[in-house]
């Protein structure tokens, strides 16, 4: 019995290294604070989607930039590793790798400061190069941590392919309404959409789905019509604005319960939900079983040190949901 090859889920953006250290707390503006571990692993948001992606069976290419460094090398045997094809990552010379330096405390909340390094060095040129592994692809994943215009160019090459494109809004900023009007599917996090939509308030994390309406109407006006929430350890909610008429609000949202762990570190669960959600709406699932597999997916990432290391594979996820 042949087994089919699946379709392709596409990655363009970023790859960093993770300079991380614990600590039992992030410490306040203008202190110190000690440390209890310094690690350097393999990340950024799209190298991390990426990963998350190929472990959980999709079939993934990624395209990015590092440099002739070090921190580079590491990237690029990581995400291969993974069974991620790289072959459309470009080495930039006399340019750095881009890094980010990360907090992690003693309950596994973090924060993050990134510095572009290469990956600023992405252009639309070097999407337009690779516009053969857009052809037949089913899903195309994007972040903002390289620049708008060719965050826009591989929207408009998925979006002229026929695929699925999934824009995840971070680290957050404002996008032009034809960046939105390419995108299949928002993922963004309660703080992200209260700013993506002038700041109105997102319902609390134990509001009813009826709470959830005004908001989904708002993404809708925006042009956003399938959206994912994510509520942290709250779990997230779909909101999708369909098409049928006389659907009620309440048909088109989708909350997701939240997969309950002991969280060691949260930093990249956020990117193995959006690789999880791209690896099951490959596979042909829908919106909101694709949120509830990524629910799993990131909670099993948070009870685990590091980034791509910590990622689990589709067996794991499924035991979970059995």
């Amino acid at each position: 019995m042949t087994i089919p090859t699946p379709p392709p889920i596409v990655v363009v953006g970023s790859l960093n290294a993770d300079l991380t250290i614990y600590c039992d707390r992030l410490p306040l503006p203008g202190e110190t604070v000690h440390g209890n571990g310094f690690a350097v692993n393999p990340g950024g948001k799209s190298a991390n989607q990426a990963v998350a992606a190929s472990k959980l069976g999709g079939r993934v290419f990624l395209i990015g930039a590092v440099g002739d460094d070090s921190n580079g090398n590491m990237l690029l045997a990581s995400t291969a590793g993974a069974g991620v094809d790289i072959s459309h990552v470009r080495r930039a010379p006399d340019t750095a790798t881009g890094v980010a330096v990360i907090s992690v405390d003693a309950n596994g909340e973090n924060n993050i400061i990134i510095s572009a390094g290469a990956n600023g060095t992405l252009t639309p040129e070097d999407v337009a190069a690779s516009i053969e592994v857009f052809q037949g692809a089913s899903v195309v994943c994007l972040c903002l941590e390289v620049g708008l215009a060719t965050v826009e160019a591989a929207a408009r090459l998925g979006h002229d392919a026929g695929a699925t494109v999934l824009l995840n809004l971070s680290p957050y900023a404002e996008i032009p309404a034809s960046l939105a009007d390419l995108c299949d599917v928002l993922l963004v996090n309660a703080h992200e959409a209260s700013l993506f939509l002038g700041g109105t308030a997102v319902p609390d994390a134990d509001a009813d789905t009826a709470a959830w309406a005004p908001v989904r109407a708002k993404f809708a006006d925006r042009g956003l019509h399938r959206v994912v929430v994510t509520l942290g350890a709250n779990g997230s909610v779909v909101l999708d604005s369909g098409t049928g008429a006389g659907a009620g609000a309440g048909d088109h949202i989708t909350r997701i319960e939240p997969t309950r762990v002991e969280a060691t570190d949260t930093t990249g669960a956020g990117d193995a939900f959006t690789g999880a959600v791209a690896a099951r709406l490959a596979a042909g699932a829908s919106l909101p079983a694709a949120a509830a597999f990524a629910s799993v997916a990131a909670a099993l990432a948070a009870t685990r040190k590091g980034t791509q290391t910590a990622y689990p594979e589709a067996a794991d996820v499924q035991g979970m949901l059995a």
